[in-house]
């Protein structure tokens, strides 16, 4: 039986660049043959995995560099020390890549600089080791469990079998979550058990463009005019529908274990609600929460509710614009339910005021303290049934 979470998001923020493109606009898209703000997944992703790390600890969390072998090397370097063995950068250099190579996976050696820098940067870049062509996911226990091998090999290289018992097993929560994909080794990709979709405006909107000025003080208390600086930033406030799913299934396989792909989704819906990309936040501080949050446990596939804003939400007849949201996201779930049958095994909802009151014919409404232990009785239950 394959058992999913939905986890479905209304929020709201003020005018914000919270995540631009590469012109420094706001992201957007058209959607109902309009344009929406957009914040990419991508960047709500790394939210998500900062959001890991401050709340499950750095060591829960993975690395995700082209500069993995280094972290492999200083690991060797340490163990080494702390067992009393004599080993130099080099060596341990070495050992690690051989390791990379027993797996099969390229490392290439950084081009040095045209000049030496300054104030130790020289120095900095002599201790740089080699990198993968492409960012890397390893966990803190893959880190480790391979230093020690060297350690204990003298540094040999690896048969590609034991290269796989050592990064391929013991991932971090971000990597059985969000996927590991090594372009030249594929035996080492981890599919993602979690789908993250673009955040998307439930209504339509442009950019708007922030026109300021900086004071010069010296010029101000001279009594003198003109402004030190001019220039524009764009900006949007939307009310965004979130929406993220994990497949417990698949969680359970890339971690190994059932309860902890429990614990994981439970840090995940937690991390979902609490997470803000932090584009702008000085400028702009837009420092919300979702205003309502509806999940929904299946045991069939994931259902995605953004065609309830394929007609854009236009406020009107006294009603807001989230509370327009709210009411058309329960009718899509209840249509989804009564016209093709896709009832969730358990439902709750987080809201403020009245907003969660059209999902009472489809969710239990619980406080955002109460839903950890709310979903994880309704995720042990369908384990055990």
């Amino acid at each position: 039986m394959s058992l999913v979470l939905d986890i479905h998001a209304l929020q709201s923020l003020p005018p914000s660049n919270i995540n631009r493109d590469d012109t420094g606009a706001p992201k957007s898209a058209v959607f109902g043959g309009v344009p929406r703000h957009r914040v990419s997944s991508q960047s709500w992703k790394r939210a998500i995995r900062k959001d890991f790390e401050d709340t499950l600890g750095a060591g829960a969390i993975g690395y995700r560099s082209k500069r993995v072998a280094d972290l492999v090397t200083d690991r060797v370097l340490a163990l080494a020390e702390e067992a009393g063995e004599d080993w130099d950068r080099p060596r341990a250099e070495q050992a690690s890549r051989n390791l990379f190579a027993g797996a099969g996976i390229k490392l290439t050696d950084p081009k040095a600089p045209a000049e030496a820098g300054q104030d130790g940067a020289e120095e900095e870049l002599q201790v740089r080791g080699p990198e993968t062509g492409y960012l890397l996911f390893l966990s803190p226990r893959q880190i480790d469990s391979a230093a020690r091998h060297l350690l204990e090999t003298d540094g040999a290289k690896p048969t590609k079998k034991v290269a796989a018992s050592l990064l391929d097993d013991g991932h971090s929560i971000d990597i059985a979550m969000f996927g590991r994909m090594v372009a030249d080794a594929s035996d080492f990709n981890v599919d993602a058990a979690v789908q993250v979709a673009h955040a998307i405006g439930v209504h339509e909107s442009e950019p708007e463009f922030d026109y300021y000025t900086a004071v010069d003080d010296i010029v101000e208390d001279r009594e003198e005019t003109g402004a030190g600086m001019i220039g524009t930033m764009q900006m949007m406030s939307s009310t965004l529908y979130r929406f993220a799913t994990v497949d417990l299934t698949s969680l359970v396989r890339n971690l190994g274990d059932e309860q902890a792909a429990v614990e994981a989704t439970l840090a995940f819906v937690r991390s979902f609600i609490a997470s803000l990309p932090t584009g702008k936040q000085n400028s702009y501080a837009h420092n919300t929460v979702p205003e309502l949050v509806y999940i929904a446990v299946r045991d069939t596939r994931s259902l995605s509710l953004v065609n309830a804003f394929e007609d854009p939400v236009r406020t009107g007849d006294g009603a807001s614009r989230r509370q327009e949201a709210a009411r058309r996201l329960a009718e899509e779930a209840e249509q989804l339910e009564s016209q093709y049958g896709f009832v969730p095994r358990a439902g709750f909802v987080v809201g403020l005021g009245e907003l969660p009151v059209p999902f009472a014919p489809i969710a239990q409404r619980v406080t955002l303290p109460e839903l950890d232990q709310q979903v994880r009785a309704a995720l042990d239950a369908e384990a055990t049934a």
